[in-house]
């Protein structure tokens, strides 16, 4: 078997869910079982145009009895829970160790390999959460034969692939009267599509942000800024080796994608870049909101300084007069000695005065404009 490996522009990721790794020196095609990993969920689904069969698997070589067969045969692994079960898979549909490796370790990007009679792709699949916004994200690789998929899940609880498997059951499209190259479309299909839903949450929690960081930025909307361009990023890094993993099936010359399946693969490819488009907006509206509420917080600050000033220069006046008037200079030494402090109605005038002065500056104040807000915000 020649192995050929199609390096795809190179992305610069992290993991994404819980991070393992091999240790320095560890032999190639080791597998690393995570200690959580639910236990495999095999089920198979073998059809053509007039007959379906669908089955729990409990028995890897039983798959072996649909591989050479006409019809297109489905065997989806749920789970990644039991070492021995996925190696005697390994076996039956004669998985290079490096296959089964990548198809294991769930912290691979993205990226698709020729093995002549066989294509690898790995792919990210992210699931909307039921409550609030974020998402669920996991690995889901598919190793495509002539008359076979072989489709390996992180998770069996979460799946965009439901709508698939009922166009088999019902027989609804042309599915049935495709071969596995279709059904493997059919999957890429569904797992890009299932990135616009959430986008359409993070486009609405993005225009809630907006409205928060003007009206009333807090500490607690800045991390919720910082929260969505992290989860933003993370979307980012996996749709974007998704979308040369595409290109590439349409554009490689392997016999196990046929003409007319490369035509709905371009149709892919398109929803792969609206996403692409979707991600990078939303990212730079994110990364705008930061801008917006750094001014905001910053306009919050003048407004409050004006007000003090305002105050403070309303009173410094008053202040002078009280301090003119508390001085209490002896009017018997000299007539120049503030008599004022001897006259019948002083007492009033003084405060007359001040009440002047204050209504005043007041007046003036507003006049100006000063004691408006500057920033104001309005809504439809």
């Amino acid at each position: 078997m020649i192995r050929k490996i199609h390096h795809l522009p190179k992305v610069i990721t992290k993991p994404f869910s819980k991070s393992y790794y091999h240790q320095p020196g560890t032999l190639p095609g080791t597998i690393i079982i995570d200690e959580n990993a639910e236990p495999p969920n095999i089920i198979l689904i073998d059809y053509n145009q007039t007959t379906l069969i669908r089955e729990q698997i409990t028995n890897p070589e039983d798959c072996a009895n649909y591989l050479d067969t006409e019809s297109v045969s489905w065997v989806d692994v749920q789970g990644l829970g039991n070492q021995d079960i996925l190696e005697r898979l390994g076996k039956v549909f004669d998985l290079h160790p490096l296959v089964l490796e990548d198809v294991v370790n769930m912290v691979e990007r993205p990226k698709i390999e020729d093995y002549e009679d066989q294509l690898v792709i790995i792919a990210r699949m992210v699931v909307p959460k039921e409550r609030g916004y974020g998402f669920y994200s996991e690995q889901v690789s598919l190793v495509l034969g002539q008359h076979y998929l072989l489709t390996v899940q992180e998770e069996p609880e979460y799946d965009c692939f439901e709508g698939v498997r009922t166009r088999i059951t019902k027989g609804k499209g042309i599915i049935r009267k495709q071969g596995s190259d279709y059904l493997a479309y059919c999957l890429l299909d569904a797992i890009i599509d299932g990135f616009f839903p959430i986008l359409e949450l993070y486009g609405e929690h993005i225009e809630e942000l907006e409205e928060e960081v003007i009206v009333k930025p807090t500490p607690q909307t800045l991390q919720k800024i910082y929260q969505i361009r992290r989860e933003l990023l993370q979307l980012r890094r996996a749709i974007w080796p998704q979308r040369d993993t595409i290109n590439f099936l349409i554009r490689d010359s392997s016999e196990l994608i046929s003409d007319e399946v490369r035509i709905y693969l371009r149709d892919c490819y398109d929803h792969a870049l609206q996403v692409m488009d979707m991600v990078e907006t939303y990212r730079e509206l994110a990364s705008g909101l930061m801008d917006v509420y750094l001014s905001a917080v910053s306009n919050k600050m003048n407004e409050i300084m004006k007000f003090l000033t305002v105050v403070s220069s309303i009173f410094i006046p008053l202040t002078f007069v009280a301090g003119i008037y508390g001085m209490n200079f002896n009017t018997e030494k000299s007539p120049y000695n503030m008599p004022e402090l001897n006259w019948y109605w002083g007492y009033p005038l003084c405060l007359g005065l001040m009440a002047i002065i204050a209504c005043g500056l007041i007046f003036f104040f507003w006049q100006r404009g000063w004691l408006s807000n500057s920033v104001r915000m309005k809504r439809d």
